[in-house]
């Protein structure tokens, strides 16, 4: 047994931005890469600041280390998740609170280390980015006690019994829509471009912008991509369905729009997350389920993804099993224990759910070389390409982390 010596824990930096999405939606003006305006949520002393991570270090007796790292998403404090993430307020329950329950624990004890954690949590109130963190670290520990993957500990604490297979990458692209849709295609990224359609200003007041981005889209995966290139359209659009359209979202008008980015994205399939946000969990999955089951009855064959309101295991077990959506997003930071998104792909299994392993473009290299392991164990239908928002770095992280462990399993 190789035993847990000690646990602490550093400040370091985020993969990308925390932005204040209520004060964007309230009173900000882009100014260049910034934002013009007064905070709103609370934590926050920009609209835009840059993300903060503390990376957890686990030494083991032997003197071997694991790594994790505790990190928020984008639009920390926003839609139902926890206060925001401000790394330095947590080094001290870390290294203490934490590091005292686990120091002398057997380390490859993966999923009894990660219920310490989370007995610690139930009395302490730990943000989710910690819970987050340490238990990546837990579970990077248990694959180096135990000299085997972070997917092979993950399949054997969980009896998954399947060869583990690349599972296909979503990049996003922030911003710069169309430069970046163009390097993704380059690369024949799986599922693309994201869009970051986060405004009715950015999909165009009647929705026509949007229309004449899919349009250009499949224009140039036709002209760009091999004849094998088949890849799946996934935007964002920040519940602005729900901006320019009145409910009820099932009605001939919403379909009819619905059926015209259907055809704009023609000959390539295409899901859309958050057409549509509410006030509440309950509120979001009657306003999804209704505009899917208007979909499902006109023959649109366009697929809706829950985000917002979608935040712990229990939220995607309740869209799952209210049946609203076509996919759930896991946003790995906001489910806590990463323990937690192992059982909410699981539970997706045998539904008519799919499950998107996803997160954050504010998360670190180390959370997303995790993750790409996550995905190799459970086998989510598509997993998030992270930190940042620049493609290419994040691509390259999460895929070439499946194809290295990939071929170690099977070698």
């Amino acid at each position: 047994m190789t035993e847990i010596a000690n646990v602490t824990a550093v400040v370091t930096t985020g993969g990308y931005y925390f932005d204040d999405k209520e004060a964007i939606v309230a009173n900000a003006e882009q100014d260049g890469f910034l934002y013009n305006g007064q905070a709103v949520t609370s934590g926050y002393t920009d609209v835009r600041q840059p993300a903060e991570a503390a990376s957890v270090i686990i030494e083991l007796e032997d003197g071997r280390t694991a790594l994790g790292d505790c990190t928020a998403v984008q639009y920390s404090g926003f839609g139902g998740r926890d206060a925001f993430f401000t790394a330095e307020d947590h080094l001290d329950e870390i290294e203490t609170t934490i590091s005292e329950a686990l120091v002398g624990r057997d380390a490859s004890a993966f999923t009894t280390n990660v219920e310490i954690l989370s007995d610690i949590a139930d009395t302490e109130e730990l943000h989710t980015a910690v819970r987050y963190g340490v238990s990546q670290a837990l579970l990077d520990a248990a694959a180096t006690a135990s000299a085997q993957t972070m997917t092979e500990v993950i399949s054997t604490e969980y009896g998954i019994d399947r060869a583990p297979q690349p599972v296909p990458i979503f990049c996003q692209s922030g911003s710069d829509r169309r430069r970046n849709a163009e390097k993704m295609i380059l690369k024949e990224v799986p599922v693309l471009p994201h869009g970051l359609f986060n405004s009715v200003d950015e999909i165009g007041q009647e929705g026509e912008q949007l229309l004449e981005y899919l349009d250009w889209l499949s224009g140039r995966v036709t002209e760009l991509g091999s004849p094998e290139y088949d890849p799946t359209f996934h935007v964002d659009i920040y519940g602005t369905v729900g901006e320019i359209f009145a409910p009820p979202y099932d009605r001939d008008e919403v379909i009819d729009y619905f059926a015209a980015l259907d055809d704009a994205a023609s000959p390539y399939s295409l899901q859309i997350e958050s057409p549509i946000e509410a006030g509440s969990r309950d509120e979001q999955i009657h306003v999804l389920g209704a505009l899917r089951d208007g979909l499902t009855e006109c023959s649109v064959p366009v697929d809706i993804i829950a985000d917002e309101f979608c935040n712990t295991y229990d939220d995607v077990t309740a869209f799952v099993d209210s049946g609203a959506v076509d996919i759930v997003q896991i946003k790995t930071p906001d489910l806590g224990e990463i323990t937690a998104s192992i059982d909410a792909v699981q539970y997706c299994e045998n539904t008519d759910t799919r499950a998107y392993l996803g997160g954050s473009c504010a998360e670190t290299d180390v959370s997303a070389r995790v993750c790409a392991q996550v995905a190799l164990a459970t086998q989510p239908a598509q997993i998030l390409a992270r930190p940042g928002m620049g493609v290419d770095e994040g691509y390259q992280i999460v895929a070439n982390e499946m194809a290295r462990t990939s071929y170690r399993i099977s070698n």
